[in-house]
């Protein structure tokens, strides 16, 4: 999905994860739920998805502000899918969380 960028400062949370071959059950139910929910968070403004071939997917979630991802993180049904993704779903995953001070691209029309 892509979105209209604000002017900066704002907040990426950049997601890249690998799932766990294993036991997807119950996965997609609470893949789409956590979409859902993180889209109706105070300060969310957008996010981005990719998944390679391999099944490593890249996801920037963009906020407003440093506060409205610290919200989403302790939100109870997150923290539950949080708890479930490392017992149970996720080979691994790695989030970083950057402040865009500066932000220019090219859109061909």
């Amino acid at each position: 999905m892509s979105f209209t960028r604000p002017e900066p400062p704002y907040y990426a949370v950049i997601i890249t994860s690998e799932l766990a071959a294993a036991d997807l059950d119950g996965y997609p139910a609470m893949d789409a739920r956590m979409a859902e929910l993180g889209r109706a968070q105070p300060g969310y403004l957008g996010r981005e998805s990719r998944t390679d071939a391999d099944g490593r997917d890249l996801t920037v979630l963009y906020y407003r502000d440093a506060e409205s991802i610290t919200a989403w993180k302790q939100h109870p049904e997150h923290r539950e899918a949080q708890r479930r993704g490392r017992e149970q779903w996720y080979a691994n995953y790695h989030i970083e969380v950057a402040r865009v001070e500066r932000a220019y691209g090219f859109d061909r029309e």
